[in-house]
């Protein structure tokens, strides 16, 4: 290969990197607020109010969302073939976001039921361990 073509392939791979990395950390950035944002309510629920756990238990759960999506985000990073031109550059992109981003999806719904169903059978142990009026357990 010639001087200028290996140079042409590797400003194209390493254009992908700088393009995919921004892409990825902002699309999980947006999706983690949304989503963390909007679930201290299913955690508040959860907790009967005690909003110092729920809340504690929710900022835990977007650590642990942040770490397992840029973990693998990070993992498939890699273009395993050699980008000659924009084109093949753009394809390569759109499959790897496009990829992630059916990942992302797949997570938000897997949290989504997490917490409905958190709060499903939050709710039913509550129902199971009502209290009368006179302060005895209905079980």
């Amino acid at each position: 290969m010639n001087n200028q073509l290996v140079n042409s392939i590797t400003s194209f791979n390493l254009m992908a990197y700088y393009i995919y990395l921004p892409v990825i950390i902002l699309l999980t950035w947006y999706v983690a607020r949304t989503l963390f944002r909007n679930s201290k309510i299913f955690m508040l629920d959860i907790f009967h109010g005690s909003s110092e756990i729920a809340l504690s238990t929710n900022k835990l759960f977007e650590v642990g969302f942040y770490l397992l999506n840029l973990g693998f985000a990070l993992v498939i990073m890699r273009v395993s073939v050699e980008l000659n031109n924009a084109r093949t550059m753009m394809e390569t992109l759109s499959s790897k976001i496009g990829g992630f981003a059916i990942y992302l999806g797949i997570m938000l719904f897997f949290n989504l039921y997490l917490f409905f169903r958190g709060r499903r059978i939050s709710r039913q142990r509550a129902r199971e361990y009502a209290l009368t009026p006179s302060g005895q357990v209905i079980q």
